[in-house]
């Protein structure tokens, strides 16, 4: 937690969009194991560069991967409901314990020292190349006239991450917690005019031409600047650090081959690759080698400060009942998940 970093790029292999997620074939197409990865949308392009190096290794060699990339509360469930993956990782930790709880992942998953987690982030705001809204923090976010872009909390992780940050942010600035949630509310209500699917989504929206402020991963907002995109990111003073999990299911044909791919991208070459593409290392001596050129938010908070998943999540995305829910729906925002 106190080290940042990040970088960006990589290559996409060939696409096609199945059930919302989009699919793909990536490494070894020779191999004679072919391994399943079911995962949130945003790191395409880091599992595009780790199953390729992964297969160059002497424990990858002769695997292959299908890959199958969406939002991350979409994946899950369709894991749950049935969908084949060796290997699975997610935006959230409860898009990973509903799994644990129908036994498709072991209890012991996170049964490490990174605890299950595969990389770090931190939610940012994505401004307009020059800010020309002059956004510094989270109070400007609902100001009049400035318009946000932020995905569904329904189906997106990123979107969940995103209204924690902004309501933790405000805890850290001494107000209660129902003052809190009447910011998020009035984020939500009068200055968020967009909320798509995955972060993914919002972020083509918003690089689209779409918003003022889009709400995102840091790992996203780099990968769009260094591709070109004329957009600034602004570090707020207090944020939340995004933990982001990844497991092998107990459903895998290929079990040995997708625990030594789990494996493979906490050593120095698979951490290595995550912070390239704009990952914050779990691995303290890679995290070491980056620690210069990302900053680090000075009160950056993790999930634990709200009370740790279990509870948000009744609290807040609960169907019917949490509080955010019970906001989207009185605002005529799907909450179907």
């Amino acid at each position: 937690m106190a080290v940042a970093l990040a970088g960006c790029g990589g290559s996409s292999d060939v696409t096609s969009s199945t059930a919302g997620a989009s699919t793909s074939n990536a490494a070894a197409s020779s191999g004679s194991t072919a391994l399943q990865l079911v995962a949130y949308s945003t790191p395409k392009k880091a599992y595009d560069a780790l199953t390729s190096a992964f297969a160059q290794t002497s424990a990858g060699k002769g695997v292959s991967f299908g890959q199958s990339f969406g939002a991350s509360g979409s994946q899950s469930r369709a894991v749950d409901s049935g969908q084949p993956a060796d290997v699975v990782a997610f935006s959230t930790t409860p898009d990973m314990t509903r799994l644990v709880k129908n036994g498709i992942v072991a209890k012991t998953w996170n049964a490490n020292p990174y605890k299950g987690f595969s990389s770090d982030s931190v939610v940012v705001l994505v401004v307009r190349k020059g800010n020309p809204k002059h956004i510094a923090g989270w109070e400007d976010l609902i100001k009049s006239g400035v318009d946000v872009v932020t995905p569904n909390p329904s189906t997106s992780g990123s979107a969940r991450w995103n209204i924690l940050a902004g309501y933790g942010a405000q805890l850290k600035e001494g107000k209660s917690p129902d003052q809190a949630l009447a910011y998020i509310k009035t984020l939500l209500t009068k200055n968020v005019s967009v909320q798509d699917s995955s972060a993914s989504a919002a972020l083509q929206t918003f690089t689209g031409g779409k918003g003022d402020v889009l709400l995102d991963y840091e790992s996203d907002a780099l990968a769009a600047k260094t591709a070109g995109d004329a957009i600034d990111i602004v570090y707020p003073r207090q944020t939340l650090l995004i933990q982001t999990p990844i497991a092998v299911t107990t459903k895998s044909s290929h079990e040995s081959q997708a625990r030594a791919f789990v494996n493979w991208q906490w050593s120095s070459a698979g951490q290595t690759i995550w912070a390239k593409k704009g990952y914050r290392p779990v691995l303290q001596s890679v995290a070491q080698q980056f620690a210069t050129k990302f900053p680090l938010p000075p009160q950056l908070f993790t999930i634990d400060y709200l009370g740790g998943w279990t509870k948000v999540t009744k609290e807040f995305f609960a169907p019917q009942t949490g509080s955010i829910t019970k906001i989207e729906e009185a605002a005529g925002v799907p909450t179907a998940s």
